[in-house]
């Protein structure tokens, strides 16, 4: 069957594409009948006979075919309501007007003629003929297409006879499930009367086996049949293949064998030298990695004994070392797999341990004896627990030494105030028990003794901390120091590398190109490389020896933590020597913000110190002890604070402003109750003053001479002499004499008290300021209520305010104009340039008390001119000469002198005379000319002229003014 297939020729195709070839006649053309459109199509099964072109209702549903067409193209074109038929179809959109016009030809197209097309006709003629003759020559191949589709479809429609299960890969009559399809039972059950129908069966089933079986048979040779001359074809060079196999193997034989006689002679001897060489490196490495384990098997134990002798630092490295060399050269050593483990635990116990060490370090340098003169206890172990929480990356130590920090500080009040108390017997410490009550027993020395002695235990506290601190910082220093090296180490040596990598390019290039690296050597060409190369190899962890002193020195290749982890050697300013290895794993940014955070620390502790004193303070000004004290209690409180507070500045560096906020606090409490009650004693003066001349003690006129040589400060107190100085009448000041009352002399007193307050406490300097200026805005207004508006006469009893009255108050308040540029220029030197603008209250002041001079000597004219109209509007010129009327106005004007002349200086009485001879100038002539007399030389006239130098002579008559130029000409009219 297989010969009868093979023995036609079978035509290739070597298109894939072969059954879609053009048939070469149409007569010969084989069209299938077309069915109608199938509602179910079958599953196409290969054969191109089958497939049909018409729709499918499942398939092509959704896509529109030809058979949605309603109308055909003929029936658009033949319009039938058009009235004729048109040759074209442009009427059916443009109407039958449409009129079909020759179009111009374009100007910017040639002519195409058949000319054009010459050339192209002369070349394709030739190949058509080639053409025509290749399809006449060439088989027809539909025909083979045809037979061979018909015969595939045939064979395909066999095949499919047979049951699907005979198929299938994993057929197999083993499986009880397959035998039972293949094989029913049914069929060979011989029970009954059945036996023949079952026999029939059975041989039934058995042809039909048979039949499935010549149909596989038939496709195989009909298949084989297909494919024979490629079969046939590769029998033959089968035996072509095995003769080349059989010289092939011949020739790897004798190759063989002359290379194992070569590798005998030349190759066996050199190897087993190398074998041996490699033998005995690895014993090497292998005594080494056991003596390396021996030394890792005693990590434990050393870090034990580290411990014990808290050697924070040096059980660290031991067990960072341990772990690198357990990573790294120890790794997968079955027995050292729960080392790891347990050093990482034995490292977090550290850590543990570091921390409460640092704790009981802080505990114990802080609460020690304050009269040691030691002020950093145990450097060295201080160092070593730094440096060591520093490799732990435990950056919030510090935190622990600020929290110590505030109980000591705590402690240190505590034991102070119970160590004075327990010294003052008038404190009965079982009837009162309580710490802050027993304090507020203490009087001023008591407690002044006690905050001072406070201040000088935290003076001596905080010296302590900052040197702790200093130690701390300059550890963490050292470190970032040492890591700034480190980089420029790392930067110099990639310069390095980056010099030598031409020469490492050189080398891989000779090596490549097959030379000996040592061959290239000798040559002188690359000595510096050699150099580094085995300098290199012998450092390595992983090197191999190449000399027989390695047997004899084994630690050169041991423990490559060692070449890994330099340390270098620093000393801390207190002359500590340590060692800074370089696996501190903090970056600079950390270390500078712990080093300020260490700063921040000594900043917190000075304000610690100044908030503890700061309650202290409150805590013994619950009950207004702090008001109660007088000026020299409270300016040696303020200065003994002042103190404090300038020695922690110096100390810690920064200024804290809790203390001082509270001095500041209590200095404005001391302001008010200084100067209310300094005011309320001068309100008293002033309502009891009954405005006399008062006589000047010798402490007065000594006070104000101080005043003169420039010390604006009270004197001290002098021991009472053997022989008192009496009391003068007048106050010399720069040799002017002023007649004072008493209270301008207290007045006087309270300046310099006050003056001599911003000395003490320049805190309160602006504060003061605005109190004097009230103080002395008061004494002007009510000095004024008294006398010029005579409030003295109820306030005090005067029966009137006499001129001697005014004169008093008007040199009294001259007095203290003169002090004012005094005091201004004192508070000026004491103010910043930003507060001078506070001292326009001075000049607001001096204006103030030159009106109410002014506003005296004009109120001494207004007493004056009210007697002059009073008496010369009674003025008659007549006989005898003087008149009375000028007779009493001499005597009067004498009272005047009399009362004004001690207590004013000369020239203000000339001043004040003048102007009430002015006054009386003017009422005289006012009164000649009521009576009609003038500068005639008559009898009137010589009666006025007498009268008139009467009053003169008795006004030049008086002491001091007999100088005074009268003009008495202006009180005649003059001539028109």
């Amino acid at each position: 069957m297989a010969s009868s297939h093979s023995s036609s020729p079978v035509p290739q195709s070597n298109s894939s594409d072969a059954f879609f070839k053009k048939e070469m006649d149409a007569t010969k053309r084989f069209r299938p009948v077309q069915s109608l459109p199938d509602v179910c199509p079958k599953e196409p099964t290969g054969d191109p006979s089958n497939l049909c072109d018409s729709p499918s209702l499942v398939v092509d549903q959704h896509r529109r075919t030809i058979y949605h067409s309603k109308v055909n193209l003929p029936a658009a074109l033949n319009d039938p309501r058009l009235a004729k038929r048109e040759s074209d179809f442009f009427t059916k959109t443009w109407g039958v007007d449409f009129v079909d016009t020759e179009v111009m030809p374009s100007f910017y197209l040639p002519q195409i003629t058949k000319e054009h097309f010459a050339l192209y006709q002369q070349e394709i003629t030739p190949r058509e003929k080639v053409h025509g003759s290749c399809k006449n020559i060439c088989t027809p191949k539909d025909t083979f297409d045809r037979t061979l589709l018909h015969t595939h479809d045939k064979s395909r429609t066999d095949l499919e006879q047979v049951p699907k299960i005979f198929m299938k890969p994993d057929f197999a009559l083993e499986d009880p499930l397959t035998f039972n399809a293949v094989l029913p039972w049914s069929h060979f059950n011989t029970a009954g009367g059945k036996g023949n129908r079952d026999a029939a069966s059975s041989k039934l089933l058995q042809e039909k086996l048979s039949h499935y079986l010549d149909i596989v048979e038939v496709n195989i040779a009909h298949q084989i049949s297909l494919r024979s001359e490629a079969f046939f074809h590769a029998m033959t060079s089968q035996h072509e293949l095995q003769d080349y196999l059989r010289k092939t193997s011949q020739a790897v034989k004798l190759l063989r064998e002359k290379i194992s006689k070569i590798d005998k002679v030349m190759c066996e001897g050199s190897l087993r030298v190398l074998r041996l060489s490699l033998t005995r490196n690895n014993c090497i490495k292998a005594y080494n990695k056991l003596k390396l384990m021996a030394t890792v098997h005693q990590t434990q134990p050393t870090v034990q004994l580290l411990l014990s002798t808290s050697e924070f630092v040096g059980a660290l490295d031991l067990i960072a070392t341990t772990q690198e060399v357990l990573q790294q050269e120890l790794q997968g050593i079955h027995s050292f797999r729960h080392l790891g483990s347990q050093l990482c635990e034995l490292e977090k116990l550290i850590d543990k341990m570091m921390i409460a060490e640092f704790s009981t370090y802080a505990r114990s340098d802080l609460n020690r004896p304050l009269e040691d003169d030691c002020l950093i206890l145990e450097e060295e172990r201080l160092v070593s627990l730094v440096f060591g929480l520093l490799k732990q990356r435990k950056l919030n130590f510090y935190e622990i030494y600020g929290d110590e920090m505030i109980i000591t500080a705590k402690n240190i009040i505590k034991q102070c105030v119970v160590n004075t108390v327990s010294q003052i017997e008038e404190i009965d410490t079982e009837v009162v028990v309580k710490l802050a009550d027993q304090m507020r027993m203490m009087n001023f020395p008591q407690w002044f003794d006690l905050l001072e002695n406070i201040f000088s235990k935290f003076t001596i506290f905080l010296k302590r901390i900052k040197a702790t601190l200093n130690t701390i910082r300059s550890v963490v220093f050292l470190v970032l120091d040492k890591n700034q090296k480190n980089r420029d180490l790392e930067d110099t040596l990639q310069k390095n590398s980056a010099k030598d990598s031409t020469v490492d390019t050189e080398v891989a290039y000779l090596t490549h190109e097959g030379m000996f690296i040592s061959d290239a050597f000798s040559e002188g060409d690359l000595p510096t490389v050699a150099a580094d190369t085995t300098s290199q190899r012998n450092t390595s962890p992983n090197s191999e020896p190449c000399s027989s002193d390695s047997v004899s020195e084994p630690e050169c290749t041991t423990d490559s933590s060692s070449s890994k982890e330099q340390t270098s050697s620093s000393v801390t300013p207190g002359g500590v020597e340590m060692m800074i290895s370089d696996d501190m794993k903090l970056t600079d940014l950390e270390l500078v913000r712990l080093a300020n955070n260490i700063q921040e620390l000594l900043y917190s502790a000075s304000d610690i110190c100044h908030d503890r004193s700061v309650k202290f303070l409150m805590a013994r000004a619950k009950d207004g002890f702090l008001e109660k004290l007088n000026s020299n209690e409270f300016v040696a409180l303020s200065r003994l604070m002042e103190s404090f507070i300038l020695d922690t500045e110096q100390i810690c560096g920064r200024k804290s402003m809790s203390l001082r906020g509270a001095l500041q606090s209590q200095a404005n409490r001391f302001v008010n109750r200084f100067h209310e009650e300094r005011k309320t004693k001068l309100s008293l003066l002033l309502d009891n003053e009954r405005w006399k001349q008062a006589e000047v003690p010798a402490e007065f006129q000594d006070l104000v001479d101080s005043v003169s040589d420039g010390r604006i400060s009270l004197p001290e107190k002098k021991p009472a002499a053997t022989e008192e100085r009496k009391p003068t009448e007048f106050l010399i000041v720069e040799g002017e004499k002023y007649a004072t009352v008493g209270t301008v002399l207290l007045l006087i007193r309270i300046i310099l008290e006050y003056c001599q307050c911003v000395d003490n406490i320049p805190s309160i300097t602006t504060d003061i300021l605005t109190r004097l200026s009230d103080l002395l805005k008061y004494f002007n207004s009510r000095s004024c209520q008294l006398v010029l508006g005579a409030g003295a006469l109820q306030v005090v009893g005067l029966k009137t305010i006499t001129t001697k009255n005014l004169a008093l108050s008007s040199r009294c308040l001259q007095l203290i104009v003169h002090y004012i540029p005094i005091i201004r220029a004192h508070f000026e030197a004491r103010l910043q340039p930003k507060q001078f603008s506070m001292l326009r209250h001075f000049d607001h002041i001096t204006k103030d008390y030159h009106d109410h001079i002014a506003e005296i000597s004009a109120k001494l004219v207004a007493i004056m001119d009210s007697l002059f109209d009073k008496l010369l509007s009674k003025y008659e010129v007549k006989a005898p000469v003087p008149s009375a009327c000028f007779r009493n106005i001499c005597k009067q004007m004498a009272k005047m002198h009399e009362a004004i002349y001690d207590l004013l200086p000369e020239e203000q009485t000339q001043m004040l005379f003048l102007r009430i001879n002015a006054s009386y100038k003017l009422h005289l002539k006012r009164q000649l000319a009521h009576l009609n007399v003038v500068n005639d030389g008559g009898p009137l006239n010589g009666l006025v002229t007498s009268d008139v130098a009467f009053y003169t002579g008795n006004l030049q008559a008086l002491k001091g003014l007999n100088n005074l130029d009268l003009n008495m000409a202006e009180i005649w009219e003059q001539k028109r």
